[in-house]
This record gives C-alpha cells, structure tokens and sequence, in this order.
C-alpha cells in the first residue's frame, strides 16, 4: 500500500507542477497540518471527475498525503464531470465526484435508486475563460453577444469579418471542452441557451490539447476555466468582455458571483458519497481537510475563493457526519 501511496504522491506533485495556476495565496487562510479527526488514519480516497476542478484537488490531495495523512493514498481523476458521475453513481463507486456544474435531476433519481446519500460541496468559484490566439489583435474585448454568436450555429459569424467588419477576412476556427465535461454543459446550457454550436467545433477531452490548438491558430477562439489560462498566459489571450458596462478581464477579483464577471461565473464543486464516508474514516476526513482548506488551495489553483461563511457552514455539517 504505501509503495503504491508513494508513487501515486508523486504523480500528483508532478501533474500539480503542470495545472496549478502560479497565483498568489490572498485566502488569509492557514493550510492545516494535520487531519481533520487528529487520528492516523490510513486507506485510500478515490477522486474523479472534472478536469476543472482536476488542479484544485489535486493540489489538495498533494497537501493532505503530505502534511495531514501519509498512509492516506488519494487518488485523483479527470475523467469529467458527466463521466465520472458514471464512475460516482454505482455501488461501490468513487467516493467522490468532482463536478463543474451542479449533480442532473436524472443524476439524483440514480442516486435514489441506489439509497445513496449524496452531499453537495461547493469548493470554489471559477469564471468561464473564452481565450485567443496571442497573434490575434482584433478580438482582444468582445462583447457577451458576439462571443455567443461566433459559437452558436445560428449566429452565422463564419468568418471575423462576419463579426466586425474591420476585423479580418478569415474563417473562425472555434474550440472547447467536449460533452463529458461540464465546462461545455455549462457553456451550451447557460450561455448558449441549449442551442447548436457552431459547425465544424472542435472539441477536445483534454484541456491540454485545447491549450495547444489555440496556441498554434491564430484564427482560433476556444473557452474553458480560468485556472487553465492562468496557467497558460504565455501561450493564451484571455477576452475581455463588455456584458454592458465596458470590457472585463477575468481574474480572481472580478470572479464572484456578484462581480463584475458574474455572467460567465459558475462555482464548481465536489460531491461526496455520504454512506461511503461513514464507513471509511479517511474519506469523512478528507472532505473535512477539503473545506477547510479550500480558501488557500483555490487561491493557488486559479479559482477565486469562497468565503469564510460559506466554508464553515460546509465544516458544521461534515462535521454532523461523524
């Protein structure tokens, strides 16, 4: 078990090197250096889900294996949001899923059918990036209409011409997350108002693909999580975005719920299979640490925190497991 642990910390610390954004820690929280119960514990955690919320918890189970539990092994997917509640919503399944939109009525009714218990955490705020090319110096602000009709089927925007005139004569190459993610939910469903995209989208399963295709198409307009960008600026222009009050630069002041960034502000989350934790002390305790620390870890990771109310209020009733 801890030979298998030790090689699985390290993958974690290498694939946290790769996704967690460089951001400052402006929390004011103290990360924990021990387990939420005080106890050594040992076991393991099983994570999956969104490729969002992927640097934000594997940087805390990185935190957790060091500091709090060393005969702990959490162990962290990305298979996306819709897929991992696959893996989440079976007997004997994860024991976490985390999700970049909230858990589907139909979602729900499997959980019903299974008699899990399924307790929604809210862990962090996230702001839907749309990113360019950095050779593209005409689509630098857009508005909130424009970015929907270049990505709707119905906008007719084929070329950026077909946007502004003075842009340029060249066709549109659009891009994003595909269907097992919530990323694309959240973007067809909110914003696009569960209409078509445009034709010819192309979507990717990893966001590392994403990254790499925009930034080699200087025709090319893609969107996924602003923790992404941030860990890519030097690849990436994010859009500023006029929702009618001038351009705004997503960043982790503007992305709050009632911020000026809030159109394209989504919180993310991680859901927690309740019978599993009552069995298993490691998971219970994990998910403690998780709330605890969210503040910090989301701060590092490129999301924009929750606040302190909203996190105790997630420690009391973790704590109410017990």
């Amino acid at each position: 078990m801890k030979s298998f642990k030790r090689l699985f910390l390290l993958t974690i610390i290498s694939a946290v090197a790769v996704f967690a954004a460089a951001c400052g820690n402006n929390s004011g929280n103290e990360g924990s250096s021990t387990s939420a119960s005080g106890e050594e514990l040992e076991g393991s955690v099983v994570i999956d889900g969104s490729g969002t919320v992927y640097p934000f918890m594997a940087k805390m189970a990185e935190n957790y294996m060091t500091n709090a539990q060393e005969n702990v092994s959490v162990e962290v997917s990305r298979a996306g949001t819709s897929a991992g509640f696959k893996k989440f919503l079976v007997e004997n399944g994860t024991d976490f899923n985390d999700a970049s939109r909230q858990i589907k009525d139909e979602e729900k009714a499997q959980a019903e059918e299974l008699g899990m218990e399924v307790k929604e955490l809210k862990v962090a705020l996230d702001g839907l990036t749309i990113v360019i090319n950095p050779e593209n110096d005409w689509a630098k602000e857009l508005t909130e209409q424009e970015i929907i009709d270049i990505f709707l089927a119905e906008g007719g925007k084929k070329k950026w011409s077909d946007v502004r005139p003075e842009f340029p004569d060249e066709e549109i190459k659009t891009y994003g997350p595909n269907e097992n993610h919530g990323t694309y939910e959240f973007f067809w469903e909110n914003i696009l108002g569960e209409k078509d995209l445009a034709e010819g989208t192309n979507l990717q399963q990893e966001y590392s693909t994403l990254v790499d295709l925009v930034s080699k198409d200087k025709n090319a307009i893609g969107f996924f999580g602003y923790g992404y960008y941030e860990n890519n600026k030097d690849k990436l222009t994010a859009v500023k975005v006029d929702f009618g009050n001038g351009p705004v630069e997503p960043s982790l002041e503007t992305i709050k719920e009632d911020g000026e960034y809030a159109n394209f502000t989504r919180p993310v989350f991680t859901y927690l299979n309740v019978d599993l934790a009552k069995e298993k002390p490691q998971v219970l305790d994990y998910a403690i640490y998780t709330m605890q620390n969210a503040a910090e870890v989301a701060s590092e990771t490129g999301f924009a925190p929750l606040t302190d109310e909203e996190i105790q209020k997630a420690v009391e009733e973790l704590e109410g497991l017990k």
